[in-house]
């Protein structure tokens, strides 16, 4: 059984940073690929960034590239995403998600799920 567990959620002004954590619990020891996803109010959930479960591989939303960073700590079985130059557009639930090994950009294909952090950009 694995548990994710987001924080680091906010309410920020356009163009401020935030760093989200993504902490992951499980009986079983495994290597998981991680994604974040995020909903806008009205919005189908989207991609935005993803890591494999080495680290050495990861993606960003088109709109992410040059703003957002996703990183892994395995000691601390935790996974980080660094949102920078926030715009309101960002704003939303963001979620994390697990998968056996390679990360992929569709929802269905993650199995783990934590309950969100909300990020809220003003403009």
């Amino acid at each position: 059984q694995v548990q994710l567990v987001e924080s680091g959620g906010g309410l920020v002004q356009a163009g401020d940073s935030l760093r989200l954590a993504c902490t992951i619990s499980s009986r079983t020891r495994g290597a998981f690929a991680v994604a974040w996803f995020r909903q806008a109010p009205g919005k189908e959930r989207e991609f935005v960034a993803s890591i494999d479960w080495s680290g050495t591989t990861t993606d960003y939303v088109e709109a992410g590239k040059g703003r957002f960073a996703i990183s892994r700590d395995n000691d601390k079985n935790t996974v980080y995403l660094q949102l920078a130059s926030l715009n309101p557009e960002d704003t939303g639930v963001y979620y994390c998600a697990t998968r056996s090994l390679w990360a992929t950009r569709t929802a269905g294909d993650y199995v783990n799920w934590g309950q969100g952090t909300q990020v809220t950009v003003s403009s």
